[in-house]
C-alpha cells in the first residue's frame, strides 16, 4: 500500500471518528449503537498506520493485496453491522405491536369508564329532579 493511499485512508477515519463522537455529544447517535463504528475505525486505522499488520493479515487469509484486504473488512463489517441493526429493528417493532395493544386497551377502559360515569351523573340528575 502506498504512503498516499495510507495518508488518504488515515485522513478518511480520523475524520468519521470526529463526524462520529460530535454526533454522540449533540445526542444524535446513541453510544451503543456507535461502539461497533468506533471500534472499527481504530482497528482499521491501526492497520493503517502500521502496514505490516494488514500485509501479513492478508497473506494470512491468502488475499493477495492490502488493500482488498480492507474492502473485505469493510464488506464483512458491513455484514455485521446489517445483521446486527435488522435485529434491533425486529426487536423494536416487536415492542411497538405490544404498546400499540396497551395502548388499545387503554383507551378502551378510558371510554368504558367515561359512559360508566355519565350514566351514573345522568341518574343522580334524575335523581335530584
Amino acid at each position: 500500500m502506498t504512503l498516499k493511499l495510507q495518508i488518504i485512508i488515515g485522513i478518511a477515519l480520523i475524520i468519521a471518528l470526529a463526524v462520529i463522537i460530535t454526533m454522540i455529544r449533540k445526542r444524535q447517535l446513541e453510544l451503543k449503537y456507535s461502539l461497533s463504528w468506533i471500534i472499527a475505525i481504530i482497528f482499521v486505522l491501526v492497520l493503517d498506520c502500521f502496514p505490516i499488520l494488514l500485509n501479513k493479515l492478508s497473506f494470512f487469509l491468502g488475499i493477495f493485496t492490502p488493500v482488498n484486504m480492507i474492502f473485505f473488512l469493510g464488506f464483512c463489517f458491513s455484514m455485521v453491522i446489517i445483521f446486527t441493526l435488522t435485529v434491533t429493528v425486529s426487536r423494536m417493532s416487536e415492542r411497538i405491536r405490544k404498546m400499540a395493544q396497551q395502548v388499545a386497551i387503554q383507551e378502551e377502559t378510558i371510554k368504558r369508564l367515561e359512559a360508566v360515569k355519565k350514566a351514573d351523573s345522568e341518574d343522580n340528575k334524575e335523581q335530584d329532579k
